[in-house]
């Protein structure tokens, strides 16, 4: 059994300039500089890929290439494989599982706004349809329903059920799950992965790392290491640019924007997400160069469209 403690990138899905296709040349990049950094794994198809925005033969294109490219550098891979149909989770999980993929991660039922038996039976079934592990997402601020403690108590008792990814924005709720599961528990929201961890979280699945992969490793690291000092250092030379990324512009827009600027992605988002205006351009080159990572001098893409 796979211990899933660690530091994990949530990763964009590439597009086109025009965001119509793939661009699996740069999924293969990324995953290859997330690789050469030291970090634990990925997590392709989250919130972060712009999952929503992908069609059944895309979403499975992008898992089975950042799987086979994971695998080759010894990467833990965690793709997102929610749905607020549990019969498609299913379906998602085993698909996870015949690729070759470490586990999936599954968020609440969104839109659907189930009970919280609803929500037990629904995480039951997809642990109940493979051995492959399951990472629970709970992040209520997306699917508008909470998993509370008690449901969380009852899944952790499955052993396909091996962590959560915390992005609820409540410590209280982390601090809970440590005290009373065995669950791995890994942020959610890279501006509290110190916070979680000084709690005795276990990692983070970040979106801070598709630029500054090693020092995110190295808080986490730092973190894990009882290295408080320097860990409070990372912490603070980090927040102004993690919060930027997820209070700008609706996730994954300022992190694509980022990358764009640094000219390690095309940018384009999908429809109903729109390109960043010039005010959140700015804000995310000011944030980057911050932190010592210089925008692309010839990078005009973003301001011709803005």
């Amino acid at each position: 059994m796979i211990n899933f403690a660690g530091t994990y990138t949530a990763l964009i899905t590439p597009f086109s300039p025009n965001g119509e296709g793939l661009d699996l040349a740069r999924l293969t990049e990324q995953v290859s500089r997330q690789a050469a950094s030291g970090m634990t794994g990925i997590v392709p198809c989250g919130t972060t890929g712009e999952t929503p925005t992908l069609n059944e033969s895309e979403y499975r294109t992008v898992v089975r290439h950042a799987t086979d490219a994971a695998q080759r550098h010894g990467l833990t891979v965690i793709p997102g494989a929610g749905s607020n149909a549990t019969s498609h989770a299913i379906e998602l999980h085993r698909f996870c599982n015949d690729v070759g993929a470490h586990a999936s991660l599954q968020v609440t039922p969104y839109y659907n706004r189930p009970s919280q038996e609803g929500i037990y039976r629904h995480f039951m079934a997809i642990a109940e349809s493979c051995d492959l592990p399951l990472v629970l997402y709970n992040i209520p601020s997306r699917c508008g329903r909470l998993i509370e403690m008690p449901t969380i108590q009852r899944l952790a008792r499955h052993p396909n059920i091996v962590a959560i990814k915390d992005a609820t924005g409540d410590l209280r709720q982390a601090k809970e799950t440590l005290a009373s599961t065995d669950l791995i528990v890994l942020s959610g929201d890279d501006p509290l992965t110190l916070p979680l961890m000084t709690i005795g979280g276990h990692g983070v699945v970040s979106v801070l790392s598709n630029v500054l992969p090693r020092r995110v490793l190295g808080l986490v690291a730092a973190c894990r290491d009882g290295r408080w000092e320097e860990a409070v250092s990372l912490h603070r030379s980090l927040i102004a640019l993690a919060s930027t990324l997820l209070e700008c512009d609706v996730n994954p827009v300022p992190i694509k924007t980022a990358m764009a600027l640094l000219g390690w992605d095309s940018g384009a988002v999908r429809l109903p997400l729109c390109l960043a205006n010039s005010e959140v351009i700015e804000q995310v080159r000011t944030q980057l160069n911050a932190c010592g990572l210089t925008p692309a001098a010839n990078h005009t893409s973003l301001e011709k469209t803005a």
